[in-house]
């Protein structure tokens, strides 16, 4: 009778991904968001204060949000922002134009890019240990600008900034965003007053949403906070907190009448 003695096989684990793969994978992946993603329009939900303030100023507006792709000459696309405001504070609007005290655009059209193959002119990354025993915990890039006169044309980011991505290591999407400027223009100068500097602190989070067969990675919720010195005694706080859902494709339909069809 022998004896055989089986050593114990441990599962390899796949390896880690270097920083310059996970780079070609999110740059991947923002072109398909950027070529691929469709007209759309969602439920927004904004939230704008001031603090310190005398009396009330919180602005609270609900709004139809659309995304359209526009065509340019050079084939490319350009996503631009619009909205139908409903309601303000829970009444009709007086008007559809956006009210403050807080206003953020853009983060639909840049927010992706901001760690990619293409901005690496523009930036210094940093991938964080990744644990091998946690393999679905997120990957996190550090990113901070490298801005010099000869690179900035070319960069997304115009102001000194730094932050972080965490990224899902199945579909190696970006799922939060977070980015910090020390020193923003909170408030352009003018011929009568200094412009407002502060640090902002912007945050969006995105989630996958299934437009015409095909999942893109959306913001669910964006959020920035400017803590600056509007020239009084006391620091104050712009804030601003947009939430998005119920995201549909924005298509136009038509439909030709027959001619004993009545009009309705």
């Amino acid at each position: 009778m022998s004896l055989v003695v089986w050593s114990p096989v441990h599962a390899q684990q796949p390896k880690a991904p270097a920083l310059d793969e996970i780079l070609k994978r999110l740059e991947a992946n923002l072109n398909h968001y950027d070529k691929g993603l469709p007209s759309l329009f969602c439920d927004e939900h904004v939230v704008s204060r001031i603090e310190p303030s005398a009396g009330n100023r919180d602005i609270v507006t609900d709004s139809v949000f659309r995304l359209k792709r526009t065509p340019n000459s050079n084939h490319t696309a350009t996503l631009v922002e619009s909205r139908e405001i409903k309601t303000v504070n829970g009444k009709p609007p007086k008007s559809q134009s956006m009210k403050g005290p807080s206003l953020l655009s853009g983060a639909f059209e840049g927010g992706l890019a901001v760690v990619s193959v293409n901005q690496k002119v523009c930036m210094r990354y940093e991938l964080e240990r990744i644990n091998s025993k946690r393999p679905d915990e997120p990957y996190v890039v550090r990113f901070a600008t490298a801005l010099t006169p000869e690179n900035r044309a070319d960069c997304l980011l115009q102001e000194k900034s730094k932050g972080r991505v965490l990224i899902d290591p199945a579909s190696m999407q970006i799922t939060h965003l977070e980015l910090t400027t020390p020193k923003h223009v909170i408030i352009p100068g003018n011929a009568y007053a200094k412009p407002v500097i502060g640090e902002r602190k912007l945050t969006v989070d995105y989630a996958p949403v299934e437009l015409g067969g095909e999942t893109f990675w959306l913001p669910s919720m964006i959020s920035s906070q400017d803590a600056g010195d509007a020239q009084t005694f006391h620091s104050t706080t712009w804030s601003y907190e947009a939430t998005y859902r119920n995201y549909h494709r924005l298509e136009v339909t038509s439909h030709i009448l027959g001619g004993s069809e009545p009009v309705q």
